[in-house]
């Protein structure tokens, strides 16, 4: 995290805790291809239950979860990894589109946050919440505030309502002070909710 990042959230009494207590930056060095896979896998499931699923089915890819990969896989193995069958589909339908397009982060490099959710969510499969995990974890766009995301939101009530409900108007009022870090805070969020 940059120097201007910290400062910025750390101006927050509740986020600066948070700074103090986690280091949320270790990620894997997945493709873009494999992070659009495993947001989709996550797509409804629960942080260990998807970890699960993610897991078998890398297995299955044996490691190597590409586009060709991916169309080339046994159905059924798939399925029996915990894909459900239009979770099959989604990861195929993600796979031709990578295949006809670039997705990549130099090949979206022009394009703002709203125009690269707009290009993810043509694929049928990938909806707000996945396309808003993509501009997070792999374009790596500093100021991305997920709200359609469970843990997300209920991280924000526990840290700044003790629990009770907000509407997302009060939680964009609240992350309003991190910008232009939302990104950022979003994984200390995260980190915060999944050691509780």
């Amino acid at each position: 995290m940059n120097d201007e990042a910290h400062d910025v959230l750390r101006a927050d009494p509740v986020m600066a805790g948070l700074l103090d207590r986690h280091d949320p930056y270790v990620e894997p060095d997945w493709s873009e291809y494999e992070r659009l896979c495993i947001s989709i896998i996550n797509q409804q499931l629960s942080t260990a239950s998807a970890a699960a699923v993610r897991e078998r089915v890398f297995e299955v890819l044996d490691g190597e979860v590409t586009p060709e990969s991916v169309l080339t896989a046994d159905e059924a193995a798939l399925r029996d990894a915990g894909l459900s069958r239009s979770k099959v589909e989604y990861v195929r339908n993600a796979a031709r589109a990578f295949r006809e397009e670039d997705y990549t982060r130099a090949g979206l490099a022009s394009y703002s946050n709203a125009e690269v959710v707009d290009l993810l969510t043509e694929i049928k499969g990938v909806g707000e919440w996945t396309a808003r995990m993509y501009l997070l974890f792999v374009l790596e766009r500093p100021d991305v505030l997920p709200l359609g995301d469970l843990a997300v939101r209920r991280g924000i009530e526990q840290l700044y309502a003790d629990g009770e409900e907000l509407t997302r108007a009060e939680m964009r009022e609240i992350a309003e002070p991190w910008k232009p870090y939302r990104s950022v805070a979003t994984r200390y969020i995260w980190a915060e909710y999944e050691s509780a």
